[in-house]
């Protein structure tokens, strides 16, 4: 029987681009520790479900807008463990506008937790685009797993399966101070704004429209 809750309970879903990559950037296969390997980490978008109903997805992290349904593609897939987050995609408080929040973020680092220790596990994250809520948790969920690793490394390698990844700052942000981190996810998150808007700078004034002058401020920050 299939049950959807909200955290962890079986459900069904799968997943496109893979998350294998090493910090080179090179597809491969992730350390968490010494005596471990980091979970297979798929990252999409809601119109991409569909295409990955045989994918052996073990774990999905949803995030959906609070009045989104729950997509229907979740049929044709088989059970697996799921946590569903619900919030918008933004970064300050809006008028009819959820944030994401600290507890949302904890959440779903104790849901990686627990795709970290399920042996063979495939986490799939999704958000409405793939672009920004859920590359911001998948970035969490890979540094949570291999606490060794810079925070730019795993979103390098986030970016290198989702070129127009641009990590939900606020959720960086929660956490950067969750994992202890002192402000070097923040930091490492800039890179990635950059290499957006390199390719296209329209990108930035849409981003300012919608509130999210923050990030696009982060890109030009001087790294030093």
């Amino acid at each position: 029987m299939m049950v959807n809750r909200d955290l962890g309970s079986p459900s069904q879903c799968g997943g496109p681009d893979r998350l294998l990559m090493s910090p080179s950037g090179q597809i491969d296969s992730l350390p968490m520790s010494t005596s471990r390997t980091a979970p297979r980490i798929t990252i999409c978008g809601i119109l991409e479900l569909g295409e990955h109903s045989a994918a052996g997805v073990t774990h999905v992290l949803s995030i959906l807008g609070p009045n989104s349904p729950d997509p229907p593609e979740f049929a044709a897939f088989a059970p697996h463990r799921r946590l569903i987050l619900r919030f918008h995609d933004v970064i300050e408080p809006q008028p009819d506008q959820i944030a994401p929040t600290r507890e949302d973020v904890e959440r779903l680092l104790v849901f990686g937790r627990e795709v970290s220790e399920t042996p063979e596990a495939h986490l799939l994250v999704h958000c409405r685009a793939g672009v920004s809520r859920s590359t911001a948790a998948a970035a969490l969920i890979l540094m949570q797993a291999n606490p060794e690793w810079p925070a730019s490394a795993a979103l390098d390698a986030v970016a290198a399966i989702r070129p127009r990844a641009w990590p939900n700052l606020l959720i960086l942000e929660f956490g950067d101070a969750l994992l202890g981190r002192n402000g070097e996810i923040v930091a490492a998150a800039g890179a990635i704004y950059r290499r957006v808007l390199a390719r296209d700078p329209e990108f930035g004034d849409q981003m300012i429209d919608a509130g999210r002058d923050r990030e696009v401020s982060a890109a030009y920050r001087e790294t030093g």
